[in-house]
């Protein structure tokens, strides 16, 4: 009887099995050292910013919204502390994300996926996650026993795990919750939230968020660091030589052995490696890798095998770093008897350095320099110019003035340009009958139609330059611009 198989199912080695390999439950041990420490500080850190910055205050001035950190979508604003960005500036953000992605270039080449480790949300999130359940179903040894012992449907499995959901629930509510705070008002659209009068689209948004937070912390964990993110193979492709990543040392740890055999073998003058086979490193991995077999895609470099085997090291009376952050480049130079070297300032670094320098160098000049008084003018096309019965001609413009301080101002409009121009703005009121002067509300746009008539001229050129001049009378800040005047 012919066996009909699909070809996609098809090995390396020739036989046929699964399209893929089914996950395994990755059961991850608590540890102490260094690094747990700095991930639980630099966990702290993150989430409290995350979940406290919009309820941090900033005075801006009558009127002005006071959160410090605030996305204001119906009017168009970004508010940073004592920044301010209009749509117009969305500059500032292209250059953000240069600076972001040059610096997990610079951390890459430094420490490798220092970022996955430390700070990517997902780690942090899923940090979290696993405190609560080693906090409710206790450690690796006592949920292993329970998955395999009691079964799921156990009564004090059962409370532990609805209680385990219920406290991951909660947490994936307030961060979709913290999220929507940063666009309204955090005070008021909570307290509305909490009376169920926000808006629907606030409620949807915390759903999708809950639900996101709740799947791939909760459930995907280390799958979505495995498949679904791009990075590691980008990081992969980015990493050279003398970039730093968590390594097993295995110039010292082989041959590995039994503590007792190698206190036997070391007695009769044999080389034994200081590793002992007792896979601490393996059950600490928050994605479930042995360090010993080498760099691969999975490790997120967090430095926890680090503080596992150095506990064990320090018990047997081994020195520590057996895993530590290095490069195979020290273990050759370890094994030929050479002394370590490491270079973090080299031609890559020094370049991503500098990059960072320059484009947020440019970016605080631009922010410090900016103008908050913005002119922009625009022609009419049709009629491009007219001349009227007593023989001028006059040319009409949309004039958009962009006010960005937080109070009201009075502005001059002036013109260079044809000889002896004078200037008419329709429907609105000047200030001062020979000189236009209009008032601009605070954090406002105005546009205005603005007539410009020069007198009969027999030797008006066809086409000359003019130039819009906007001044602030109280401060005395000018804006200008240059359109042209045309003769029909």
């Amino acid at each position: 009887m012919n066996k009909t198989v699909n070809s996609s199912e098809l090995t390396s080695d020739g036989d046929y099995g699964p399209l893929y390999a089914a996950r395994k439950k990755v059961y991850p041990q608590s540890t102490s050292g260094s690094f747990r420490r700095i991930k639980w500080e630099l966990m702290a850190f993150c989430l409290s910013v995350y979940y406290l910055l919009p309820f941090v205050r900033w005075n801006r001035g009558l009127g002005a919204p006071d959160q410090a950190v605030l996305i204001d979508l119906p009017n168009s604003r970004f508010y940073f502390f004592f920044i301010e960005l209009w749509p117009q500036e969305v500059y500032y953000f292209t250059g953000l994300l240069i600076l972001a992605a040059v610096a997990l270039f610079l951390m890459n080449s430094i420490g490798g996926r220092i970022w996955c480790g430390y700070f990517c949300p997902q780690t942090v999130w899923i940090d979290l996650f696993y405190a609560v359940e080693r906090l409710v179903e206790g450690d690796r040894r006592e949920r292993m026993k329970k998955d395999a012992v009691s079964g799921p449907f156990a009564p004090k499995r059962i409370l532990e795990t609805v209680l385990k959901h219920a406290i991951w629930l909660v947490i994936a509510w307030w961060t979709g919750g913290a999220w929507v705070l940063y666009f309204a008002d955090a005070p008021t659209l909570l307290k509305e939230l909490l009376t169920f009068q926000a808006p629907m689209v606030a409620y949807a948004w915390i759903g999708m968020l809950t639900a996101t937070t709740y799947v791939l912390a909760g459930y995907m964990r280390e799958q979505v660091c495995t498949y679904m993110c791009p990075w590691p193979r980008i990081q992969a492709a980015l990493t050279d030589e003398w970039a730093l990543n968590v390594t097993y040392r295995y110039d010292r740890g082989e041959k590995r052995t039994s503590v007792k055999k190698a206190t036997e073998l070391r007695a009769i003058g044999e080389h034994v490696g200081d590793c002992i086979d007792c896979y601490q490193c393996v059950a600490v991995c928050p994605t479930g890798i042995d360090i010993r077999d080498g760099a691969q895609l999975e490790c997120i470099q967090c430095g926890l095998c680090i503080d596992a085997c150095d506990n064990v090291m320090r018990k047997i009376g081994r020195p520590t770093s057996l895993i530590g952050y290095d490069n195979d480049i020290n273990i050759e130079r370890r094994q030929a008897g050479k002394t370590p070297i490491y270079r973090i300032i080299r031609p890559r670094t020094m370049i991503y350095s500098v990059v960072i320098a320059v484009v947020g160098g440019i970016m605080l000049y631009a922010l410090a320099t900016r103008s908050l008084l913005e002119v922009n003018v625009l022609h009419d096309r049709n009629p491009i110019a007219v001349r009227l019965s007593d023989g001028s001609i006059r040319n009409a413009y949309t004039v958009k003035l962009l006010n960005k301080r937080g109070f009201d101002r009075v502005i001059a409009i002036d013109v260079d340009g044809p000889p002896n121009a004078t200037i008419h703005i329709i429907g609105v009121a000047s200030v001062t009958p020979d000189r236009p002067m209009i008032v601009i509300g605070r954090d406002q746009t105005s546009e205005l139609r603005v007539l410009v008539t020069a007198p009969a001229d027999d030797k008006q050129e066809k086409t000359i330059p003019i130039h819009f001049r906007v001044t602030d009378i109280g401060l005395g800040e000018v804006a200008a611009t240059t359109d042209n005047f045309v003769a029909p």
